[in-house]
């Protein structure tokens, strides 16, 4: 069962240090400790241009990889950084959250030309997060994988969209669903696909290339490619 944040938090056992650095930063040893803190503390919340600068220039030393001309915004928040690699000419707007946390897994890959919105939250529950070149997602959206979800090359996401590549058992109808397992099949999104704003893609979904998912659409089952769906749940109403 993955673990929740308040269990990882308070932890028996643990001193609040070593608490924090498996929540946060995902290594132990107080020199990965320092360095994240430092560069937090030197970067993280200045604001124009000067915080533009310095964030340039520090996150990529926390990150697994970076590339040239990467901007991130006013308060990203990055966890378990060294599982972060980013490609080259990525904006990264203001409160993103990047949280590549689990055990053994890949964390977040994001390419090249890659634009991540304002409020935008990319979630790992011990799973993994591929995001292809040229993929624009909009403002406060969510992304959450305990398996995997990958978005192909050049997919527009709306605002407000939520990616859920997971989800709850609730089989014992005598236990709380939050004391059951997580399942998760995983989140396949298409090169080229459209998702209009709100839309809400399941877990073990595939949204085939090219295709478009109207505004505010739940979508339960996989779209072909090159279809138009909507609805709730969604119906394919045409093909493109």
């Amino acid at each position: 069962m993955i673990p929740k944040a308040q269990d990882e938090l308070f932890a028996a056992g643990a001193s609040a240090r070593e608490r924090y650095a498996r929540l946060i930063i995902g290594r132990p040893g107080l020199g990965a400790l320092l360095k994240y803190e430092l560069i937090v503390s030197l970067s993280q919340w200045v604001p124009g241009a000067l915080g533009l600068a310095l964030r340039k220039v520090l996150y990529p030393r926390l990150l697994g990889a970076c590339g040239r001309n990467v901007v991130f915004g006013q308060n990203v928040v990055v966890r378990h950084p060294h599982k972060v690699r980013i490609g080259r000419d990525v904006a990264i707007d203001d409160n993103v959250l990047l949280d590549a946390k689990g055990d053994g897994n890949e964390g977040i890959t994001i390419g090249s030309g890659v634009f991540i919105g304002r409020n935008t939250i990319l979630s790992c529950k011990n799973g993994t997060i591929r995001i292809a070149d040229g993929a624009n997602i909009g403002f406060n959206c969510e992304i959450f994988s305990a398996s995997r979800v990958t978005i192909g090359s050049n997919v527009l996401i709306a605002a407000y969209t939520y990616l859920i590549g997971g989800d709850h058992d609730a089989s014992d109808p005598g236990q709380a669903v939050l004391a059951q397992q997580r399942r998760s099949q995983g989140v396949t999104i298409g090169d080229g696909a459209w998702l209009g704003a709100g839309a809400k893609i399941l877990d073990g979904v595939e949204v085939g290339a090219g295709s478009i998912v109207g505004a505010g659409a739940v979508v339960r089952e996989s779209i072909p490619a090159g279809a138009v769906a909507a609805g709730v749940p969604a119906r394919v109403i045409r093909m493109r």
